[in-house]
């Protein structure tokens, strides 16, 4: 990591009243220069270079990442400043540029928002193109459904990709408004999943089915809210993975419980033929993502199209959930635990085979990288 001494200050220029998640352009400025562990504002500038932040403009945080390694580059929107990297000498012909439209020298590099190719993510190993947009009070509507847009990272499941992206805007707004942290909404999650387990437990699915469904949103509404207010942590980023690693074995457990007050009880045989398959499943799926991610630097979810597509409906919690829910139509919870360790096994088969092919293409010479990139 670099020394703070040789990182470049993130100063802003200008002023913004217009609120953004709650934010003003220079808190929400702020956070993002935190986030990146960039000394804020003029008193802190002591390296060579520095980044200027027109307030007129709000941008996504990912520009700024992409930025940093970049001196000599101003990005612009419409033709006008939005980010400027730079070096000291730069720096008052670049203000000119910001505050009164002069031309920017010529020998620094300009980059259009709004190009066509974007900016590559490197850390999820995609391209992507990340906003930045005037901010005014009839774009923040748009601003901010666009911010949380990029907030999903990545690929996802059906229900996060396709139910409840709209539920969980409208929660992530309304959060964000009142001033409710991520670390609240996980915390009012973590006690759902609670709640829902229990109820599970007890053969009352319908209930566990109602409260699991909020708590799989609310999942979806911490991490949302963390990345459009700047707001991530190490606590909340340890306890909202937490829950997620540790709660969807039990979950199941608790299901295959429940079977026996709902008055389908699972013989024993079954029963534990199918913790046996959930459980090493879940944990062997879980050693083959991480094994893929450390041999070729990326998700196997997003090496090939097929995989990207499968993601939709691998055994997860989510689309296991869809399982169960459909097998409780039918008054059958007990098919529906049977029809998910079945479905553990296969989605376990095709991630396996997946890495396999991955290993012998990549002995063969062949280069992987994401079909996103």
């Amino acid at each position: 990591m670099q020394s703070t001494d040789a990182m470049p200050a993130v100063i802003p220029l200008g002023d913004n009243p217009v609120l953004l998640w709650g934010m003003t352009a220079r808190e929400r400025l702020r956070r993002i220069a935190a986030a990146r562990r960039l000394p804020f504002g003029d008193a802190k500038a002591a390296s060579d270079t520095v980044i200027l932040s027109n307030l007129a403009f709000v941008f996504d945080p990912a520009w700024i990442v992409w930025l940093q390694p970049r001196p000599g580059t101003v990005l612009t929107r419409g033709g006008q400043v939005v980010l400027a990297h730079i070096a000291a000498a730069d720096r008052a012909a670049c203000e000119r540029a910001i505050s009164e439209g002069a031309s920017l020298p010529a020998h620094l590099e300009q980059v259009a928002a709004e190009r066509d190719e974007g900016i590559f993510n490197e850390a999820l190993r995609k391209r992507e193109r990340p906003f930045a947009e005037a901010l005014v009070p009839a774009a923040v509507p748009a601003i901010e459904r666009a911010s949380y847009v990029g907030a999903y990272k990545g690929v996802t499941d059906l229900l996060t990709k396709y139910l409840w992206p709209e539920w969980a805007f409208a929660l992530t707004r309304v959060a964000a408004r009142i001033g409710i942290s991520p670390n609240g909404v996980t915390a009012i999650g973590s006690v759902l999943c609670i709640v829902a387990t229990i109820a599970f437990w007890h053969g009352w699915f319908w209930t566990g089915l109602l409260t699991g469904l909020i708590f799989m949103v609310l999942d979806t509404v911490d991490g949302k809210l963390a990345r459009c207010t700047i707001t991530s942590s190490k606590l909340g980023n340890a306890w909202d993975h937490g829950v997620d690693l540790v709660h969807p074995p039990i979950w199941w457990w608790a299901w295959a419980a429940g079977c026996a007050p709902y008055g389908r009880a699972l013989s024993d045989e079954t029963f534990w033929a199918v913790m046996a398959a959930m459980l090493f499943g879940y944990v062997v799926q879980r050693l083959i993502e991480g094994a893929f991610i450390v041999r070729f630097g990326m998700h196997i979810h997003v090496w090939e199209r097929f995989d990207s597509r499968f993601r939709l409906v691998t055994a997860r919690r989510n689309p296991n959930m869809v399982i169960l829910f459909a097998a409780l139509l039918i008054g059958r919870p007990d098919w529906g635990i049977v029809a998910v360790a079945v479905w553990t096994m296969l989605s376990l088969v095709v991630h396996g085979v997946r890495l396999l092919q991955a290993i012998l293409r990549a002995r063969g010479g062949e280069r992987l990288f994401s079909w996103l990139a």
